[in-house]
């Protein structure tokens, strides 16, 4: 297919691309956030704790090893295809950036600040709400926006558990390469991703200006 050849497919289709784009970025947004609730949630319970958090960095780790489509194969007998194993596994691949940047940025506080707040008899939850996460904010967000970038280009595999998104335009193009508009379809989802990823990049560039302390910008 020459390039007018794809603009015509983009032209024609560009309904259809826009609503796959927003089931893709949608299931992009529900993982991320459980993986920041699950990475944030163990990194506070654990970044004061050594064995405890090696532990949970190792297994967080290791899910990562896993090929995807193996574990989306593993999950099918479990939950079945379409929307559950996609957001499982995604949140899956999501979790380790989050949770060792949230153990990093809470252990990079200076205990200066911490010995002071106790001094002015503030509890240890009230140091952790009021001093320490959002001091190690920027840190945290900076492994949020990791693995948002990772879970997209991921999610596109997905299609191999009927998910939703762009996937199942490439996995049809190319299952089917050589014939009409394959390359196009193929073409269609890689470029759709691709202007996700730069959307989310803006997000998390005004989401990180909006949400960190003016002191630490």
């Amino acid at each position: 297919m020459n390039s007018m050849g794809f603009f015509e497919y983009l032209a024609s289709r560009w309904d259809d691309l826009l609503e796959l784009s927003i089931e893709h970025a949608q299931v992009v947004l529900v993982s991320l956030l459980i993986a920041t609730v699950i990475g944030v949630s163990l990194g506070v319970l654990t970044y004061r704790r050594p064995a405890a958090a090696q532990v949970v960095l190792a297994i967080a780790s290791t899910i990562l090893t896993i090929p995807s489509f193996a574990l989306f194969g593993l999950l099918i007998p479990l939950l079945g295809l379409g929307y559950k194993p996609t957001v499982v596994a995604l949140s899956a691949y999501a979790l380790l950036s989050i949770l060792r940047n949230t153990i990093t940025g809470l252990r990079s506080v200076d205990p200066a600040i911490t010995e002071s707040a106790k001094g002015m008899g503030l509890s240890n939850l009230q140091q952790l709400v009021r001093i320490e996460l959002p001091l190690a904010w920027p840190v945290i967000i900076a492994g949020i926006r990791v693995s948002a970038l990772l879970i997209l280009g991921i999610a596109a595999i997905a299609a191999y558990v009927n998910g939703p998104g762009l996937g199942g335009d490439i996995f049809s193009g190319l299952s089917r390469i050589g014939g009409a508009n394959s390359l196009n379809l193929v073409l269609g989802g890689f470029l759709g991703i691709i202007v996700l990823a730069l959307v989310f990049e803006a997000l998390f560039a005004v989401l990180g200006r909006l949400t960190t302390s003016k002191g630490l910008n």
